[in-house]
């Protein structure tokens, strides 16, 4: 059942005047349920909570950890019905997209658990010591990482799963060793309670320290700006607009201890159509990337928002498919009103670009809430001169950029912004003659992709989730897979420490049998 109200730890509470409720865009009504914005004095309750939680689940057992996001998994599967039907009424997505995502979160969980079992990502590193060495002794070093302290997470709207309240980054800092506190979506607060509800009865379950994670409610941006600058929250994770993302980023930077901020913001994904491969399957290319545009209503942050080919017939003929195939596609619901509000403008801005052409715009009417996709075209040397159609347009709405010949479409994907990711459409054999155009693609993104499209990210180690500023805050690191783990950690090097006082990663004995780099071999045996 449906409180409303803040998990301070494991005591729900409510004492702010501040109230909202979700929307379900679907039939455009407001959902019953009334949620309670979180005080002042309970962000201050759940940062106290959360600080003296950190004192005991840092040195938690990787075990132990484990079986907490274990437990986790199983209390939302425990969830059954109730949960995916709070996911599509506060959301507008079908139910085989709430099962898929629920099924990707207890995935992370599990995957998280399966890493920590394990027990290698803590990177030990051991050079032992030589007295006799001359002219200088040399120390004991020993090296491993550690978690940063506690973490905020801000859901995600187009994720009520995967991405917020027990999704890739709160997995990720739970498994780190760092409590979390969830800022939760204000347009799936529902959602994010039951789920919160799921971690807090496997916290309990499995003896993890109360504050080891807490649930917040907001409708607006003044629960998070007060967290992101609480002086006892040492790092922040953010998926969401480059307004948004960037906001937070900058309130982190003026801290008196600033604090990293791990923010997934914009991308419009650049595809590129490389001659043969455009004359040769151009009519098949469209009809898959015009189901790729129209994916999810275009609310993936993998979107392809961005085409790029050399003039002719053959771009020609595939903006024309691309154009009738898209218009074949129904219409389907955003995520909320105000996003379909953002939606509008943006399309509208675009489309009012000089030298922007209009190829397919869906003109039949829609329901309240429904998105009408969009295919434009424009001239490379258009698209150069005009930084607003390097924008991204969050919908079902794709720009096909004509280039005059390769050079300039080199020169195009170099001025781009940061990306999440690049494609590269290609002949067998046709990619290896254009490695200039390789190499600027793979300086603009996080992740290439040959001969696919961009939407669909796949949970495992080698998956890049990021990019080149705007795409992220950090391209060095990912956001999704357990690799982005390494978000939340610093290292440390202990110095001719005893070692009976050493973490038991850096001990000689290696009682967790874990891989260690020990004189520069990788290897698990005792010293």
């Amino acid at each position: 059942m449906i409180t409303g109200k803040n998990y301070i730890g494991n005591t729900l509470s409510a004492e702010g005047a501040l109230v909202y409720r979700t929307f379900n865009p679907k039939v455009n009504l407001e959902n019953p349920e009334e949620f309670t914005e979180a005080t002042t004095q309970e962000i201050d309750r759940a940062m106290t909570l959360a600080t003296e939680a950190f004192k005991i689940y840092k040195s938690v057992s990787g075990t132990k950890k484990a079986k907490f996001l274990n437990a986790i998994a199983d209390e939302i599967l425990d969830l059954g019905e109730e949960l995916i039907q709070m996911y599509c009424s506060e959301s507008g997505l079908p139910e085989d997209r709430a099962e898929g995502e629920r099924a990707r979160t207890i995935w992370q969980l599990h995957s998280f658990a399966e890493l920590l079992e394990e027990g290698n990502w803590v990177e030990a590193s051991i050079d032992t010591a030589m007295p006799d060495r001359t002219p200088n002794p040399k120390p004991d070093l020993r090296k491993m990482l550690v978690p940063l302290g506690p973490v905020v997470v801000f859901g995600a709207s187009n994720f009520p799963l995967a991405y917020s309240t027990a999704g890739g980054d709160t997995a990720a800092a739970l498994a780190a060793g760092c409590p979390v506190i969830v800022k939760s979506h204000p347009m799936h607060s529902g959602t994010g309670e039951l789920v919160a509800t799921a971690v807090i009865k496997a916290a309990k379950k499995t003896g993890m320290p109360n504050g080891v994670f807490s649930n917040l409610n907001s409708r607006g941006v003044e629960v998070g700006a007060q967290l992101v600058k609480h002086p006892q929250v040492k790092a922040v994770g953010f998926t969401g607009s480059i307004k948004g993302g960037r906001a937070l980023f900058d309130l982190a930077s003026k801290r008196a201890e600033p604090i990293p901020v791990f923010a997934e913001m914009g991308s419009i994904n650049p595809v590129v159509l490389l001659p043969e491969a455009l004359k040769e399957r151009g009519e098949s290319l469209a009809k898959t990337y015009a189901n790729s545009v129209t994916l999810g209503t275009g609310q993936f942050c993998t979107n392809p928002g961005l085409i790029l080919g050399i003039k002719g017939t053959a771009l020609n003929n595939f903006i024309e498919t691309l154009s009738e195939e898209i218009l074949r596609i129904e219409p389907s619901c955003m995520l909320h009103p105000n996003i379909k509000g953002a939606y509008v403008r943006n399309k509208e801005s675009a489309i009012q670009q000089d030298g922007l052409k209009v190829t397919a715009n869906y003109g039949e009417e829609v329901q309240v809430n429904y998105a009408q996709q969009v295919v434009t075209t424009v001239d490379g040397a258009v698209f150069l001169e005009n930084q607003t159609l390097h924008q991204e347009v969050f919908g079902p709405f794709t720009m096909v950029v004509q280039c005059e010949n390769i050079a300039q479409l080199e020169m195009l994907i170099l001025k781009l912004e940061g990306q999440l990711t690049g494609t590269l459409i290609a002949q067998e054999e046709e990619a290896a003659a254009y490695p200039q155009i390789i190499s600027a693609l793979q300086n603009r993104v996080g992740r290439l992709i040959y001969n696919g499209v961009p939407t669909g990210v796949e949970v495992c180690p080698s998956m890049v989730h990021g990019g080149p500023y705007p795409a992220s805050t950090d391209s060095r690191f990912t956001a999704v897979g357990v690799n982005s783990i390494k978000r939340w950690v610093r290292p440390v090097c202990f110095q001719n420490w005893p070692d009976q006082l050493l973490p038991d990663a850096l001990k000689n004995d290696n009682p967790l049998n874990i891989s260690r780099l020990v004189n520069n071999i990788q290897t698990n045996r005792k010293l």
